[in-house]
């Protein structure tokens, strides 16, 4: 790449800084406020030096292990939480509400069309997956949302005795809909319970905790879910999800967790506790950081001529940045430059390949210091039209710009 190129480029992205400031702004003020949720939910836990150490065997009596839950349950204003770092990912999570809840005849009703890939294979709407949902009796139906959000009406009209749950997602996924605010997610959960108060209401939280002042049980859902190797790990859990909710849901999924008569009596801490805890204290923190690098990198990219979704602008229910590229090389050449700009594994040079779950082939760059830490700066996306990369993370808005810069300056070299 000529000198002239990277001189623009970096006039751009100091203009770009310039410009977004007021944005980083508000970000900073709602920041403020949930750091002052967490930091009470840790006085009034009276949080101690011998919480943050680890247990072994079955972990019974484990007080660290207890008062992180009732940290999480307070911090998401909900009855009760299970926090372990034996949940390995969101979709692990998810798993042990829609197992712990739905039995055979049952139905779940998913509002906001098909889900994400690997989670359409747990359910058996693809893949030949034993021990999918549909392989015990559950029966999965799906109202597809319209280009302006949930298709209300229709929803009312799927709604019927069998619908035992109702799914949400609040993150945009590899879908083109929109990704859904406390806001809308409490106007389609009060139309629900008009219709049908003893449906439970379930909403995968993921990538979207401490973005916006509230969090789903305040708009009245059930039960939640996520990974602590995003957003509410703050860039430090190295593992681990978490579920809270009413008492009877979490109870339930931590039943399936370990096993019905045990639930969440065992479980030991590992020597990471420690992490769990303040990466939690962190994550208001952070994942202001990362909504910064989001609208820089909106902006930015903006100003390149490519589609963005949300706009440097607009408003964020998740840490997810949405740039259309247009073509699998472009798509490449994004994954290789951010790659190449990330503390671990710089030297690898993404390429595309089939991922458990996914029909398509998946693009990733993810130099990170937790495997599959999408806090942390990640980006991918399954290589199919319109070809858009879907960043999230970074665990500082400077780490973001200079990625993003490595990102632009690849994709000009593949143009020229």
């Amino acid at each position: 790449m000529s000198e002239r190129h990277k001189d623009n480029l970096e006039k751009l992205s100091q203009e770009v800084e310039e410009e977004v400031q007021y944005v980083y702004r508000c970000i900073e003020n709602r920041a403020l406020k949930s750091h002052a949720k967490v930091l009470k939910a840790f006085n009034m836990a009276r949080v101690s030096d011998f919480h943050l150490k680890g247990s072994t065997g079955y972990g019974y009596g484990d007080c660290g292990r207890e008062v992180l839950e009732e940290v999480y349950a307070d911090v998401f204003r909900a009855e009760k939480a299970l926090v372990r770092g034996q949940i390995v990912s969101g979709t692990h999570a998810i798993a042990l509400c829609l197992y712990g809840v739905l039995r055979p005849g049952d139905e779940l009703l998913s509002v906001q069309g098909e889900p994400y890939d690997s989670l359409g294979e747990m359910i058996g709407l693809r893949g030949q997956a034993y021990g999918s949902l549909k392989d015990i009796g559950v029966v999965y139906r799906q109202v597809d949302p319209t280009d302006t959000g949930i298709d209300y009406s229709t929803v009312g009209q799927a709604l019927n005795e069998k619908t035992r749950m109702v799914m949400l997602q609040r993150s945009r996924g590899y879908g083109r809909g929109p990704s859904l605010s406390i806001g809308a997610l409490r106007s389609i959960i009060q139309y629900i319970r008009q219709r049908k108060p003893d449906t439970v209401i379930f909403v995968d939280n993921c990538y979207s905790e401490f973005v916006e002042e509230e969090e789903p049980i305040e708009a009245g859902a059930d039960l939640i879910a996520g990974s602590l190797i995003k957003n509410p790990g703050g860039g430090l859990a190295p593992t681990g999800g978490y579920v809270v909710g009413r008492s009877q849901y979490v109870e339930m999924a931590a039943n399936r967790w370990s096993a019905p008569g045990i639930g969440a009596e065992v479980g030991p801490s590992g020597e990471y506790q420690r992490l769990l805890f303040q990466g939690l204290y962190l994550a208001p923190h952070t994942v202001a950081e990362a909504l910064k690098g989001a609208v820089f990198t909106a902006r930015f990219f903006e100003r390149l001529g490519f589609e963005v979704l949300p706009t440097y602008n607009g408003q964020r229910n998740d840490i997810v940045q949405v740039i259309r590229l247009g073509t699998a090389d472009k798509m490449l050449a994004f994954c290789r430059g951010l790659q190449g700009a990330s503390p671990v594994d710089s030297h690898v040079r993404p390429e595309a390949n089939a991922m458990p779950g996914y029909d398509d082939p998946v693009l990733m760059a993810a130099g990170t210091f937790v495997q599959g830490a999408s806090l942390e700066l990640t980006a991918d996306g399954p290589v199919r039209p319109p070809y858009n990369i879907y960043l999230q993370g970074g665990l500082s808005k400077d780490y973001v710009r200079l990625a993003i810069l490595s990102a632009a300056r690849e994709l000009v070299h593949c143009n020229s």
